[in-house]
């Protein structure tokens, strides 16, 4: 008797989670590179930004050390110093481009990509492909353009609960929040649960160190500004 043909199983949250992420890797080198200009110049208008809040901590200081013992009247006087609102200005501008300007242009890239690749003949991202991961809709047939670009859009709905969305993928019936939104299913044509292979452990844990390392920079850049501000402050 001939063997049954292999079931078709909902993808978990941990093979879609790899899948995305080799997507990510795959357009972040193009957001960096068409962002590169206005990320450099917002680069750039934060460190002026931090060097004018440094210069202005030394008067600053004389004023919480010298004679102003009320908390709110300090407070009030250093709300109203022009030099600090004008520098804490320029700093909010400068970090809302660094966030905006990645985030839009991968919100535009991912699109196209998503899109482009659901409802083609794939039926999944590269990504999703290398996790042998197939997005159909709720009978099981290919997404159309439109089923596709309604399935991104509503992908939004779970980055914005904080990606409580995306974690109901991590339960039965294994559907994500833009899953149930869309009518859309993701599937791996294996009987049982689908297993991730080694790389993809290995994958998961190369993103975890690197975002280690990149909170750890933060922290040393932090460290090093608010140092370099007590040092002028104190020489003074």
């Amino acid at each position: 008797m001939a063997n049954a043909p292999a079931r078709n199983t909902a993808a978990g949250l941990l093979p879609r989670s790899v899948a995305w992420s080799l997507d990510a890797a795959c357009l972040l080198p193009l957001v960096l590179l068409l962002g590169s200009s206005r990320m450099g110049d917002a680069l750039d208008q934060a460190r002026i930004a931090r060097d004018a809040m440094a210069a202005a901590m030394p008067r600053l200081l004389e004023q919480a050390i010298g004679g102003i013992p009320d908390p709110m009247l300090l407070a009030r006087l250093w709300l109203a110093d022009p030099a600090l609102a004008a520098a804490s200005a320029q700093l909010q501008s400068a970090l809302s481009d660094l966030l905006l300007t990645p985030l839009l242009l991968y919100a535009l890239l991912a699109c196209v990509w998503t899109v482009g690749f659901e409802a083609s003949a794939w039926q999944a991202t590269p990504g999703k492909r290398a996790l042998g991961l197939t997005v159909v809709d709720a009978d099981g047939r290919r997404l159309r353009s439109g089923g596709a670009l309604l399935r991104f859009l509503a992908a939004g709905l779970s980055w914005l609960t904080l990606n409580i969305g995306h974690a109901l993928a991590a339960f039965p019936p294994y559907l994500a929040l833009h899953d149930h939104i869309s009518g859309t299913r993701v599937l791996a044509a294996r009987d049982g649960r689908p297993r991730m292979p080694p790389w993809a452990w290995a994958w998961l844990a190369l993103w975890g160190l690197a975002f280690l390392v990149a909170v750890a920079w933060g922290f040393v850049q932090l460290q090093a500004a608010m140092q370099v501000a007590m040092d002028r402050a104190l020489g003074a």
